[in-house]
Formats: C-alpha cells, structure tokens, sequence
C-alpha cells in the first residue's frame, strides 16, 4: 500500500518536466497507481542541425523537433528513426521516414541500416548522451558516421524527491527510462544523502527499466532491476510494471 493511503502503489517516473512527464503521470493513474514525477532530466538545446548526408538518423521525437524548430528539412536524405515516437514527430514535421526497426534500441537501427549503410556517408543526431553503440555499429558496417549534438541533457536542480521516498521505503515502484535516469537518480540521491538508502528501499520495491542497456547500467550501479519489457516504449514500461506490482503480495506495513 502506498505511504499516503490511497491504497494504488507509488509508481516513481523520470522524463523530462514538458509533455512526456505529464502523458507519463496519466497513463500511470489510467493503469491503477499513484505517479511520483521527479523530472531527472532537462534538455537544452545546442541550435545544432543535422549536417548534410544521404542518411540522417534520429534518435529521439525531442530531435526531431529541435531540428523542425531550427527550420532544418531532410530533402533528398533518407530518413531514420529510432522508434514510432520519432518516426510520429518527423511526419508531423512533414517529413518521410524510411526506416522504423523493429527493436527501437540503438542496436536495433544498426541490424536495420547496416544493409544500407556500407559504404554511405551517415548523421546521427541525438543528444550529448547517446549510446556508442549506434555510431560503433554504422561503422563497422562500413558507413562514414558523423555524429550532430542537437541538445545535452542535464539534470534539473530540484530533482531527488523519489530518492527520499525510496530512502523511507515509501516507493513502490520505479521506471527508469534510459541510462543517464538512473545515474541522475542516483547522484540526485547522494545530493541529498541518501544514495545507499535508496538502493535499499528498491529491495521491496519493482525496478522497471525501458531495455538492456539501461539494464546493464542499472546492475553496475547496484540497483537491481525487476522488469524489461519486450517493446522500448514507455507505455509498455509503465504496463509491466504495473503488472508486476499487482502480482506482489501486499504489504503489510
């Protein structure tokens, strides 16, 4: 049960502090729980487009409004995206995708392009916190890979709450939704001197994170995590997690 009474399990969520944290907190109240938004992101824009190639891959729907926004067009360039997020963002933009993997993960856009990348000149636009895996795959294919910085993502001054609550035992729930989300947990956490104390309040509490990746960087920083979904999304985040949390017992205390 969660700490306020409610009885719906408090469900910690990280995206950034626009539209995503405000979509993310009704899907969670949709699914049967209380949201706990602590924003672990902030995104500032660098004024970067993507530079001239036949193939401009883009990793994220905040890129491909950046790039809308800059005024930049894709013209004759084939265009990549990560997952349906993006690929919706870029036709909204006005612009032809031409390439959706399967698996929306970095390591799915390499098994999707490396047919078509060998020997082309590639853009990878995307955040300053984008994974190796992407750019260190193009290559090996065989393509020439540039790499345009549209935005950084920093973490915002007042995040931490949920570290708190995590801290008390009084977190049913977390999805993490990359990586940097759970390094910005963890260092908001130490910030406020509790980061030993939140790793142990996840003990009885579901872990979700959005693929392997964050997976991985979740267990090298010693937080165990309880659920991957199939689909990088964060609709299936929030399901499996909410799932996951109605097969628990409840609590007792």
């Amino acid at each position: 049960m969660s700490a306020d009474g409610s009885g719906r399990p408090r469900v910690a969520v990280f995206r950034p502090d626009d539209e995503r944290i405000e979509s993310a907190v009704e899907l969670l109240r949709s699914l049967g729980a209380e949201p706990v938004p602590d924003p672990m992101l902030e995104v500032e824009p660098t004024g970067a487009v993507p530079a001239d190639a036949p193939l401009v891959v883009l990793t994220s729907k905040t890129g491909v409004e950046l790039a809308a926004e800059a005024g930049w067009e894709p013209g004759d360039a084939d265009l990549a995206a990560i997952g349906p997020a993006t690929a919706a963002a870029a036709r909204e933009a006005g612009w032809t995708v031409d390439v959706v993997p399967e698996e929306y993960t970095s390591a799915g856009l390499v098994a999707a392009l490396e047919s078509r990348a060998a020997g082309e000149r590639v853009v990878v636009a995307r955040s300053d916190h984008g994974s190796d895996v992407l750019l260190d795959g193009l290559r090996e294919a065989g393509a020439d890979v540039t790499e345009t910085v549209l935005y950084r993502l920093t973490r915002p001054a007042g995040a931490g709450d949920s570290a708190e609550l995590a801290a008390a035992g009084d977190l049913d729930a977390a999805a993490f939704t990359s990586s940097l989300t759970v390094d910005n947990f963890l260092a908001a956490a130490a910030d406020r001197g509790v980061e030993d104390m939140a790793r142990s309040g996840f003990a009885d509490a579901v872990v979700g994170v959005i693929g392997p990746p964050t997976a991985e960087t979740a267990a090298d920083r010693g937080v165990d995590v309880d659920v991957v979904p199939d689909e990088a999304s964060f609709e299936a985040l929030a399901t499996a997690v909410v799932d996951a949390l109605d097969a628990k017992p409840p609590r007792t205390d």
